[in-house]
């Protein structure tokens, strides 16, 4: 059974942080292109999103026939009666 010694305490910490700086340089090098491959993926989504919306109201307005709304006239239900006050 090994114990615990000072120098692999020491030798730990300094891997732990090597990796910490390393891993951190990579991420501030790498992270511009991620982050616009990631924005260059959304964009794409949303314009097929978008086209497949327009195709489907095209397809939508060019089957159904136009149809005219006509107006009907609006039933006169009863006269206009002015009432004028008496004193």
């Amino acid at each position: 059974m090994d114990t615990a010694s000072v120098p692999g305490l020491i030798k730990t910490l300094f891997y732990i942080i090597l990796f910490y700086y390393l891993f951190k340089f990579a991420m501030r090098l790498l992270a511009p292109y991620l982050m616009q491959q990631v924005a260059k993926k959304a964009e794409e989504q949303i314009k097929k999103q978008f086209e497949y919306q327009q195709q489907q109201y095209q397809s939508q307005h060019q089957s159904q026939p136009t149809t005219e709304k006509v107006k009907k006239e609006e039933k006169k239900i009863g006269d206009y009666i002015d009432y004028e006050e008496i004193e």
